[in-house]
């Protein structure tokens, strides 16, 4: 079976398994905020049932008195060809129809799915790994959704210029992912990077040009 990254975990013996785990959660761990900018050691978890739900998912994934080493990946918003939110943006934003969603002012914490695949497979890879990291791209934090929505626009060569009223939002996407599109987070990767993972898309730009292409 292929994956999106080579070396991702679909790919890699069972033998290398051994001993860890990781689990892939959500950056609505962190309180909705169009100015706060969280790292992997910011409090949340505890505002609202998604965010108690990732707490209790997270919690879930730890073994008491276990010597596998725990590490959790909070992610952002996944883009990639086949599923996720970009599924359901591209047939309007080809047709010139696409725009911000919401106000189009509130942040955007997004990550390329290879990026993603990616730091699943460093935590395995590397035994100094532990705890939590923040699974988004380095430039999320200065993305808003009005910026992605002209980024995705530019890749496609269309405009988006028409915003998308919050009420159509849930019912496109549902209430919780619709939660993290009109609201978001400014999420730093801090402790991602410092763990020496090196991004494949750090830049909205290219990671959108590769998506659609």
């Amino acid at each position: 079976k292929s994956c999106p990254a080579p070396g991702c975990p679909c790919v890699m013996l069972w033998s290398t398994w051994l001993g860890k785990m990781s689990s892939t959660l959500s950056a609505g761990y962190y309180r909705p905020s169009p100015t706060a900018e969280y790292t992997e050691d910011s409090p949340g978890g505890d505002f609202d049932f998604f965010s108690r739900l990732v707490t209790s998912w997270e919690a879930a994934a730890l073994i008491p008195g276990s010597p596998t080493r725990g590490v959790v990946v909070r992610s952002g918003v996944v883009l990639g060809r086949d599923g996720g939110a970009i599924s359901q943006m591209l047939l309007p934003f080809r047709l010139g129809l696409g725009g911000p969603m919401g106000s189009g002012l509130q942040p955007f914490p997004w990550i390329h799915i290879q990026d993603l695949c990616g730091i699943v497979c460093h935590a395995l890879e590397q035994e100094s790994v532990r705890g939590v990291l923040n699974g988004v791209s380095p430039s999320s934090p200065g993305t808003s959704n009005g910026g992605f929505a002209r980024a995705l626009g530019a890749a496609l060569g269309r405009p988006a210029l028409l915003p998308l009223p919050a009420w159509a939002v849930r019912a496109v996407f549902g209430p919780e992912r619709a939660g993290m599109l009109l609201e978001g987070q400014r999420v730093q990767p801090k402790r991602t990077l410092e763990s020496g993972y090196q991004f494949i898309f750090p830049e909205l730009p290219a990671a959108l040009k590769d998506i659609v292409a």
